[in-house]
């Protein structure tokens, strides 16, 4: 593994502290607003090509790493950075500047919520913001299976098969997201060419479901911390990929929320800077508060930590192995399959009369054709929602 001055290109480079990366990070997690992609741009720019901190390869390491484990990519660079500087104590320092200013606003929004939900202002708020964030999911369901699928017909049938599943179903199964990238893998990788290294690297990310069955308690916190943990271990792509998991699990496993309220919780993702992942500390607070919130959140960052600083140097090493690429084209066009689905779900719950349906359609244009950044959408959907809602 490469040092963080490795390059004698570029700017003038020196080693960062980490001081110095905690403080950038704290102010990414405030005003990184824009999603995944937009929020490793800006890590790019500034570490790599303005301030010299980092070499143009770690860097892309970093970001292959975040593509190939599951979780966020945006987070998982991040702790990348920091373990490049200072191993799994830097991976952990630099991960909690980045979601604590999230986490704070979600917080406090989710105590707001919580106690006027039932009013009218509250209400009409989300009538806009609701079918604005369904065009959200759809364009970022397109562009992951764009930028997973290429040209491959084989993914893009499963992502559609996913999709067709989970529509109809209108819940998220799990095993579809393994299922296929087993599948590709016996594609690309047919048994006739494994070798003695193959199951270990199948086996890499089922090696924890013992012990997170034995975790398993009737306890609320322990359940929350348990799911959000699953949820965090098993999402592949991007951050959106996360809801129909969350959905099956909030909705419909443990009746935490209703439809409505977790529709509510994407937006309070999608409105805040930072990670899309925090909706997590949203729907922990409002089943048990504060605490709820916390606990939530561990769980759902513990597994993105794990799976940056346990396989680093193994995965510099085996990043190019067919097998484990295949795996992660399958599992990718899975979530991007999932999203798809999950989308038209929602969408009957969220798109219920004339105004939000031109809400939704106006929201997917703009996206499609401005390019308009996703939180002042849904701040300008939430000023319509205001005008066209009557109490």
């Amino acid at each position: 593994m490469k040092g963080m001055g490795a390059s004698a290109s570029g700017p003038s480079r020196r080693n960062a502290s980490l001081t110095d990366l905690v403080g950038y990070f704290l102010w990414l997690g405030a005003f990184g607003f824009g999603g995944p992609i937009a929020t490793v741009g800006y890590m790019q720019r500034d570490l790599v090509e303005k301030r010299g901190w980092l070499d143009r390869d770690d860097f892309l390491n970093g970001v292959a790493l975040g593509q190939t484990m599951p979780g966020p990519l945006a987070a998982q660079v991040c702790m990348w950075v920091g373990y490049l500087r200072a191993g799994a104590l830097g991976a952990f320092a630099v991960a909690i500047p980045f979601i604590f200013p999230s986490f704070v606003l979600v917080v406090g929004i989710g105590y707001f919520y919580r106690q006027y939900q039932g009013l009218a202002v509250v209400q009409s708020l989300f009538y806009g913001i609701a079918p604005a964030v369904m065009a959200i999911i759809v364009i970022a369901s397109i562009k992951l299976a764009r930028l997973t699928n290429r040209i491959d017909r084989r993914l893009w049938t499963i992502s559609a098969v996913v999709l067709v599943v989970t529509a109809a179903t209108a819940s998220e199964i799990a095993l579809l997201f393994v299922g296929a990238g087993l599948f590709m893998v016996l594609l690309d990788a047919p048994p006739a060419r494994w070798h003695r290294a193959t199951p270990a690297l199948i086996a890499l990310p089922t090696k924890t479901t013992p012990l997170l069955v034995a975790a398993a308690s009737a306890g609320t916190f322990a359940s929350l911390f348990l799911f959000f943990f699953k949820a965090g271990a098993l999402i592949f792509g991007s951050g959106l990929a996360i809801v129909p998991f969350l959905r099956e699990g909030v909705v419909h496993q443990h009746h935490w929320l209703t439809e409505r309220q977790f529709l509510d919780a994407v937006a309070v993702g999608l409105i805040t800077p930072g990670p899309v992942v925090i909706t997590a500390a949203f729907i922990g607070y409002l089943v048990a508060g504060f605490t709820g919130a916390a606990v939530a959140s561990v769980g759902i960052f513990a597994p993105i930590y794990l799976g940056v600083v346990i396989p680093g140097g193994w995965f510099i090493r085996h990043k190019d192995h067919p097998r484990l690429r295949a795996f992660v084209k399958g599992a990718t066009a899975a979530a991007a399959g999932a999203i798809g689905g999950a989308t038209i779900v929602l969408t009957r719950r969220a798109v219920h009369d004339w105004a939000t349906l031109a809400i939704a359609l106006i929201s997917l244009l703009v996206l499609w054709r401005f390019k308009l950044k996703e939180p002042v959408l849904v701040l300008a959907a939430a000023v319509a929602g205001l005008l066209l809602h009557s109490s």
